[in-house]
């Protein structure tokens, strides 16, 4: 089996850049990886608000001169609370193989939550079935499969604590609606801020600390190894728990 060894994206071309409204983590001429903020929506929705997809497009054009839009295809999404890598397609090349790969769980997604409760385990394995319920738009967990469920796993490990919060990082195993949320929630430890999963207060911008911090993957059309890594927004918890790792 060939090993891969993901490369940080730290070269000068891959360097963060901001302008007033994103935060570009990598870019090449097939794809695109923004550091989304908990107020973004990825793709349009019934709200009527831009997307970030839309935002992107519009940038590129600006930047670039581009006559006309943008290309930008949406390969996968986060929650509108939550935080984190995103990455999006330039080509139409680049959106048919990642598509694919997202859907055979060939990206490696690690998220950061941040929790009140600590687990009673402090690394393990969460396996659980789940029900989404779409007028609520909430799913919900049980330890035993049952009709209409999909099972959803994770690895979770506690990598840090403050005073008062518990920092788990997760590796997802399955892709599901709210899976995450739903599975720390089932637990016992739901994801700070997350009203929906039974945390008793919101954040005070409404997002949840929670952080798509990291993706790892084989390039869709280079065929390298490819490693991206986000950090979280500037608030008193997110900033102590990154003071953990200073």
């Amino acid at each position: 089996m060939r090993t891969h060894h993901f490369r940080k994206t730290n070269k000068p071309f891959r360097e963060k850049r901001q302008n007033s409204f994103l935060e570009i983590l990598y870019e090449d001429n097939h794809i695109i990886a923004i550091n989304k903020k908990p107020s973004d929506i990825v793709q349009g929705d019934k709200t009527g608000d831009v997307p970030l997809s839309e935002n992107v497009a519009n940038f590129i054009a600006k930047r670039d001169n581009k006559p006309g839009a943008a290309f930008i295809g949406v390969t996968h999404r986060l929650d509108r609370p939550v935080s984190g890598v995103v990455l999006f397609a330039k080509t139409s090349k680049a959106l048919e193989r990642l598509n694919e790969m997202f859907r055979e769980n060939e990206i490696k997604k690690t998220y950061w939550a941040v929790v009140k409760e600590r687990p009673k385990e402090d690394s393990g394995t969460l396996i659980h079935y789940l029900i989404k319920n779409e007028e609520r738009n909430k799913t919900f967990a049980y330890d035993e499969e049952r009709e209409g469920t999909l099972r959803a796993e994770l690895d979770y490990k506690l990598i840090g604590s403050t005073d008062t919060y518990h920092l788990l990082e997760i590796n997802l195993k399955t892709g599901r609606h709210h899976q995450i949320r739903a599975q720390l929630a089932k637990i016992g430890c739901p994801v700070k801020g997350d009203l929906k999963y039974r945390f008793p207060r919101s954040n005070p911008d409404a997002s949840i600390s929670l952080l798509a911090r990291k993706i790892e993957f084989i390039h869709p059309v280079k065929q390298e190894p490819i490693s991206i890594t986000a950090n979280p927004p500037r608030d008193p918890v997110w900033n102590a728990i990154m003071d953990l790792f200073q």
